[in-house]
This record gives C-alpha cells, structure tokens and sequence, in this order.
C-alpha cells in the first residue's frame, strides 16, 4: 500500500518543496508539493528523479575500512575505531595543520553538513580547510566581506518585483540560481517579461537564458569586471549616480574608475562603446533594478572585482537595500538581529597555505593548493598528511585532478564521509556512507540566507533509516569525537556542548531576548526527538522570527514549524540597512583598500587580448558538479559532455561535428567530441564540469559507462583570483585539434587492471 510524505528537495539550491510517493521502503514517485509556500508545485528534472537517486543501487550502505591494501565491508564501530586510530596520531605527532579537512557542495544540501563541519574544524583547530567555495563562489562572499563586513552577507535580486534585470554570467535557466534560492526561477523571468520589465544577460554563451532575453551582450570571457566598470563610469560621467543611503566612499571612487571609460573597455571586452553606454544608462532609469553575477563572472581572473562591481552598480543606482532591487534576506536561523553600529569588519590573509603563500579568505585555503599543501615539503610547517573529505570529490573538481589523484594516494590515512566510492573516495582508508536523503531531515540553513522570499520549512525523514544505517548527523557527531581525542563517548555530547555554549553566549548579550536567563532552564525547554532538531529550535527561537523562549507568543519555534507541513510564508524582502553592517564603520565600504589595491591588475587587464581560443564551463539542467552523472534517468540527451565550438572557429581548426577533438591546456590534454554550434561566440570553447568518471577502483556503474572528460585537468591550478583565492576556470586559453589523443593515463591503467 502506498503513502505519501512530503520533503524538500536537495538536489540543487532552488529547495522546492515535493511530494513523494512511497511503496514500503522505496520512493516510487515525486511530484512538486502545490502547498508548498515556496516553491508552490515547480518541479525540476532532478526532483522528479528523487526516488532515481535515492535508491541508486550503487550507494555504499555500510563503512568501508582498508584492510591489506583493499576496501571491505566494516561495522560502525570498526570503522571509527580505525579513524581515531589513523588520525589522532598524525595530530599529536605533527600538529593539527598536518591534518586537511575538505568540504564539498554537497555540505550546504544537508542539515548534518550544516550543523557539524564547523565543530569538526574548532575542534581539530586546523587551518588546513578547503572547500568547493573556492572553485566556485568565494569571490562573492569576499567582496561582501568587504563591502558590508560581513563574508555572508550576499543580496540577492528581488525577482518578484523588479522591473530591470541584468544577469552576467548566470545561466539560471540550467542552474535553477545559485547564491540567489528561488524555486521556479524560469517561471520568475517570464514573469518580469509578462510585467513589462527587462532582462539582460551578458554571456559568451547563447544560453537557454540568454535566448530569453530582451538583450544579450556576447562578451569576451573573463572581462566582466571590465565592462562592469565601465557602466558604473558612466553613472559617474553622465550624472546618473544616486547612491544607496549608509555608504561612505561615493567620490573617491568615482576618481578610481575615470579611466574605465566605454571607449577605452570596449575592444577588450569586444563589446561596442554605445551598447556599454545604453546598458548603464537602462540599469539607471528603470524604475527599479538588480544586478545579479554568478559562476562565470566569479571563476576568472578578477572574479572578486567583478562581484565587487555588481553589488557597485546596485549601490550607484539606488537599488541596494530596496524592493525591486537587491536585498538582504533574513533566515529564520539566522542570529539574534543585533542594533545597527560598526562591527569587527572583515579580514583577508590572517594566515597563509605552506607552498605558494596563498592567503586565506573565510577561513579558507584554495582548493587548487590542496595537491601541492600535501605533496610538496618545505621548511616551514609540516605537509598535509591525513585528510578529512565530506562530501567532497576534489579529484574532480579541483584543477590537475592527476596529480592530486596522486598526492591524496601518497598521504598517511583518510576517510571520506561519502555516499559513494568514487574518484576521490576510493582513496580513503575509512568511507562513512551516509544514508539516502529520504532517510534525512531537513532544513535549508544556507539557502534561506540566500533566498528571494523570506520563509522557512521543515520535513522530517520520509523513511526510517533502514537497518544498519547511521544518521548522517551522528555520522559526523562521532567523527568529531573520533578526530578530537573523544573517541568513545556518547555523540549527543556534541549537541549538548553546541547547546550550552549557544545559550551560554546568548544569555550574556543585552539585545538577546534571553538576556539574563538560566542556560540550564532554558535548555531543558527546548523540544524535538533528537539533538539536530532540539539545535533547530534553539536557533529558531533565538532567531529574527522567534518566540525567544516566550517572549514573544507568536513568535517561531520547532513546534510551531512542525504544525505547518507546507512551510510558514515569512514575506516578501525588506530593507534592513544599515543592521546587516558588520564593517569598523558601520556604513557600507564603497572602496575598500583590498579593493583599491587590485585595480592597477584590472587596468592592466585593458591591453591584454587572447590570441587562440578560450575556455569557458557550463551547466546542464539535469546535473550538479559531479553528483548524478550515476543516475540513469539524469544523463543523455543535451547533458553530455561535449567541446563546443562555433563553426567558424571548427572549419578553420578542420574539426567536424561529433568527432574527437583534442584540447590542451596548462595542466594536461584530454580528448572529448566536438560539439559544433554557434550558441558559442567566435573564439570561444565550451566544456562542462564533473565528468572524467574512467578511474578505476570506483562503484559508478552508469557513470563509468559514458564517463566524459574531466575539463579541470586542462587547468594546472596555478590560475586563481588572488584576493580570494578562487580557481580561474573560464576564459582560459587551450589549443584545440582534430584527432584522437593517446590514451590518458587514467584510461590506461582502467584497462590494465580490466586485464
């Protein structure tokens, strides 16, 4: 007999709201809720194939312990037992930095990988912390970081309400948005359209979304930040400047971009001075605007200038902090709002990786350096000998996958927290599977910072974990205590610790609607049936919505979110500056020094002209990094992975439609079918990211049978944004040619150990 349940979908950052169908144990079917508050019945490709990837048969269900050189089958107890064996040691012999944590997206998809990841690191008191942000999104949090002090303090377009919207780099048609939650994003554009509003997408690509709009700008890739800056120069020039309120800095920054004029940007950007002229000159007069950039105008060579100039032009036209324009939203787990007034500010280079002294932003070390941190020696400060991947698949992801493939088999001892065996985690000496996502919880505590509505949702496991599974969150609860020196105890004492030292915080702020409390008391007042959802009742009656325990009656609370199944509307986004400020000044800082310090490179940037071809990524709907390529239901049709190249770059290159192409670049040489089509500009290559699934020692059996090229093995990882330490991975000059290549050294050794 069939039931339903409901359940928020993980698989992307829209969070739309689903219905399953569920035969015994097996999610039979999905269809998007048509209660739900947010995404209101949209459903995407990826979340019609839940019970596809929630039932993927080659999901590890059990741990996996190296015995004799080889991966078998361990009980729990056995395989933390091998992990407080094999990294305790490392820490007490060579210190915390000599033990890296990666963090993979997948982390900010899952209640456990956003509760616990930041206990593991405080506890192990390593700085040797590298995540998917810096192959992706790390440019946008230190640009905000810098403007409004604070990394996660990231605006987002009002979709709803905007009458002029100007995408650079996005291709939200594929992406369902990112940085920006809005379920049903295409449904959002057609609707600006439908209203009479304007969307512009600037891209090298004629994307699904570029198709869509009013105007589409082909510019060179990696010279966004360019053409940004000459928009906000002609704010400047022609009088159209009327700034948001609470920001210092308007007129020395007008002296710093006098020099970006259109004339002077426009053959670098291959976009003409009058278009350059009419793009700010539309952003300015529309009743209300948004700029919104993402993954293209952030993985290039001055991703942290570009992101820095989006939230400049919504700052020069008024837009910043206004409905239609882009605002802040306010998740219902964030902090106790605290009055408005300067803060500590934002830091950049409070320490620096081993090899190349590559500085820290966030807290974090660049994904590119992780192969370098642990293979190469030096005289200060011991290499990365063990290493703690969650959820993370760096072999693919990051640049030069081969030599990091190497590096990760030459450390002392790893474990991977991964639903899978694959490319990086067959390397591990413990995988901890975590079970399917209908046997999770959920709550989105990252995307509704970032989300277009202010709302909150919550759904309990469909499924009952199954026998002999473990809880993703006790997972990484006992991993903490097995890494910390703990081993052994009770993982709810990591909920309980997280607890008292939250309450014990709280009671001490005088804005806290529990100021003067007793944390004891009010700890034995929080509700739920386990310690993730007792942490989610605290944070949601300490946060902006909250009852504060009382205080306010109407006011949220675990209980009360479990007594609306669909979600609670918290309404549309308001203006709340200057409270988000968190800078020494407590005024948004227009130019800050960081800033000012990087522009001599982009003036630089102005005489710089590629002279082959250049490579830019891409997004496919039914994907996500490499997450799904294993699903059958997700790959074929438009998602393949193919080199497209404009016909006119094809014929004079002789490379013919759906034959191999070679392609080198810094870091290697791959072979991949070439895609001929002029949705590319002239110049212009297009490949997409996660493929190269031909390594062996994986359980990827659909992934295997068609497993693409991996595009950042064109790259040798020495290419990064350098105030946040991104990966450069678009605009990026490769040399392409007819033929087949010799076989990669991963495809050979597949086939030796076939034989």
């Amino acid at each position: 007999m069939s039931r339903t349940a409901l359940r928020i979908c993980p698989l992307c950052e829209a969070t739309c709201g689903l219905t399953l169908t569920i035969e015994g144990t097996r999610v039979t079917h999905a269809r998007g809720d048509r209660d739900d508050v947010f995404s209101q019945g949209f459903i995407c490709p990826k979340g019609a194939s839940f019970g596809a990837v929630d039932s993927d048969p080659d999901r590890l269900r059990t741990p996996l312990v190296r015995r004799d050189g080889e991966l078998r089958e361990a009980t729990w107890e056995e395989a933390f037992d091998a992990v407080a064996a094999g990294i305790r040691p490392v820490v007490e012999r060579h210190g915390p930095n000599s033990v890296g944590v990666v963090l993979g997206n997948p982390n900010v998809h899952t209640m456990a990988g956003a509760l616990y990841p930041t206990v593991l690191l405080a506890g192990l008191g390593t700085r040797s912390i590298f995540t998917a942000s810096t192959v992706d999104q790390m440019p946008k949090h230190v640009s905000s970081g810098l403007l409004f002090g604070d990394a996660n303090a990231i605006p987002v377009p009002d979709l709803d309400r905007t009458d002029h919207l100007l995408l650079i780099g996005a291709n939200p048609l594929e992406s369902n948005g990112s940085l920006c939650t809005a379920p049903d994003f295409p449904g959002k554009l057609k609707a600006l359209k439908a209203r009479g509003g304007t969307l512009v997408v600037i891209d090298p690509r004629r994307t699904r979304t570029a198709k869509l709009a009013d105007r589409h700008i082909a510019v060179r890739p990696g010279t966004d930040a360019l053409l940004l800056a000459a928009m906000a120069q002609v704010l400047y020039e022609e009088g159209l400047v009327d700034p948001t309120p609470h920001v210092q800095g308007i007129e020395e920054l007008a002296g710093e971009l006098r020099e970006f004029t259109p004339e002077v940007v426009a053959e670098a950007c291959d976009v003409e001075a009058g278009v350059i002229r009419t793009l700010a000159r539309e952003l300015a007069a529309a009743p209300t605007a948004a700029v919104y950039g993402r993954i293209g105008s952030c993985t290039v060579p001055h991703g942290t200038l570009a992101s820095w100039l989006v939230d400049v032009l919504n700052i020069l036209t008024g837009n910043l902090d206004r409905p239609g324009g882009a605002l802040f939203p306010q998740a219902a787990t964030d902090k106790t709002p605290r009055p408005a007034g300067p803060g500590r500010g934002f830091a950049l280079g409070r320490w620096h990786s081993r090899v190349s002294r590559h500085p820290e932003a966030k807290g974090e070390l660049p994904l590119s350096a992780l192969a370098e941190e642990i293979d190469t020696a030096t005289e200060e400060g011991e290499p990365v000998r063990a290493l703690i991947a969650v959820a993370a698949n760096p072999v693919l992801s990051a640049p030069d996958g081969d030599r990091l493939d190497k590096a990760l088999d030459s450390l002392d001892f790893m474990v991977s927290v991964d639903p899978y065996l694959n490319e990086t985690s067959r390397h591990a000496d413990v995988v901890l599977p975590p079970p399917p996502p209908s046997q999770s919880p959920h709550h989105d505590f990252a995307f509704n910072t970032l989300a277009v509505r202010n709302q909150v949702r919550y759904t309990r496991p469909a499924i009952p974990l199954e026998p002999g599974r473990m809880a993703e969150t006790e997972i990484l609860a006992r991993l903490i205590l097995a890494v910390t020196g703990m081993h052994g105890a009770d993982p709810a004492a990591v909920d309980h610790m997280v607890i008292d030292q939250t309450l014990g915080k709280a009671v001490k702020e005088p804005h806290s609607p529990v100021h003067g409390g007793d944390p004891r008391e009010l700890a034995g007042r929080l509700t739920g049936d386990t310690g993730p959802e007792r942490r989610l009742d605290l944070m949601l009656r300490l946060g902006p919505y909250g009852d504060g325990f009382g205080v306010r009656p109407d006011g949220l609370s675990l209980e009360k979110l479990l007594a609306h199944p669909h979600g609670i509307d918290l309404g549309p986004l308001e203006p709340r500056l200057p409270q988000p400020l968190k800078t020494r000044s407590g005024r948004v800082e227009l130019l800050p020094g960081p800033i000012a310090d990087d522009l001599p490179r982009l003036r630089a940037a102005l005489a710089e002209r590629p002279e082959g071809l250049v490579l830019v990524g891409r997004r496919h709907l039914r994907s996500n990094n490499s997450w799904m390529h294993n699903v059958p239901a997700l790959t074929g049709g438009s998602n393949r992975c193919t080199l497209q190249i404009h016909p006119e770059d094809a014929e004079r290159l002789g490379v013919q439609n759906a034959e191999p192409v070679r392609v080198k670049g810094a870091g290697g040489e791959v072979t991949v079918t070439a895609e001929v089509t002029d949705a590319v500009r002239r110049g212009v290559v297009s490949m997409p990211h996660g493929w190269g699934h031909d390594r062996p020692g994986t359980r990827l059996s659909h992934a295997s049978t068609d497993p693409g090229v991996n595009v950042n093995q064109l790259l040798d990882g020495r290419l990064l944004d350098p105030l946040s330490g991104n990966a450069v991975l678009n605009g990026v000059p490769v040399e392409v040619a007819p033929g087949a290549a010799p076989e990669s050294p991963a495809v050979t050794e597949k086939l030796t150990a076939l034989t």
